[in-house]
């Protein structure tokens, strides 16, 4: 068998050439993921939730640089200087990571609250100033989701995957509507943006990362157009999971 040349892609090995770059890689990625994640942790000390998003912000860049996967943005003009709520699909522990990438410091992120309990990362998300809410805990969360209206009342920024969760297949999955809830009651505009890549990179149950081109794009923004209530968060979900299914060009897992 030919040793496979350096110039040559890892798909186009053979077999056993692409496990052990895998293995190779995935020990590379992860050594990469731990020595920034605890060089992070740093920023937890730093004075101020801005200076300390600015350089998480540096931080996340140097991550998906160092471990070789390239990023692309589309239609960043997309998304308003003043204040708004993009919602994005999710498809990966990535996503987190490509979006603080992105995004100017001025963002907050809404997470599930199991992420509150996982050691040094719940740490550092809340002093990112992420915002946790509770999904299995009716009571418990309606007192998160209007800790999370009041600070977009303040005038943040925030940052929603309204799936909640994902899944290892590609699709979409329902929409929870307390993102545009947030967004109509403030009278903000939505913004939708499309994830891709994250999969391919760190699948769900999987162990070792994989290299692969990671792409976001933002749409169009959207506005309430229903009577203020129930019916415009509605409105706007049925909306924005629209017009990310149709970039996204995925399954609709929400159809029984």
């Amino acid at each position: 068998m030919s040793t496979p040349s350096k110039d040559e892609a890892p798909s186009a090995w053979p077999v056993p050439a692409r496990i052990v770059w895998r293995i190779i890689y995935g020990v590379y990625a992860w050594t990469l993921f731990v020595v920034l994640a605890l060089s992070a942790l740093c920023t937890a000390v730093l004075p101020g939730v801005q200076r300390r998003r600015h350089a998480a912000r540096k931080a996340s860049r140097v991550l998906l640089k160092l471990a070789g996967l390239r990023l692309t943005v589309k239609s960043a003009e997309k998304v308003p200087p003043g204040q708004c709520v993009i919602v994005a699909n999710h498809a990966s522990y990535l996503d987190g990571v490509v979006f603080t990438a992105v995004l100017p410091p001025r963002f907050g992120f809404v997470i599930k609250r199991e992420m509150d309990r996982v050691p040094l990362a719940g740490l550092l998300l809340r002093r990112l100033g992420s915002l946790f809410v509770e999904r299995s805990n009716r009571q418990r969360g309606a007192n998160d989701a209007r800790r999370v209206l009041r600070t977009a009342i303040s005038g943040s920024s925030l940052v929603f995957f309204p799936e909640g969760t994902f899944s290892p297949a590609p699709g979409l999955l329902k929409f929870h509507v307390g993102a545009f809830t947030t967004a109509a009651r403030v009278g903000c505009p939505v913004i939708p943006a499309v994830i891709r890549g994250t999969r391919e990179v760190l699948p769900q149950g999987a162990f070792f990362p994989r290299r692969a081109h990671i792409e976001v794009e933002f749409l169009s923004p959207l506005i309430a157009t229903a009577a203020a209530g129930a019916s415009a968060a509605v409105e706007l979900r049925d909306r924005a999971r629209s017009a990310i299914l149709a970039r996204l060009q995925e399954p609709d897992l929400a159809v029984a």
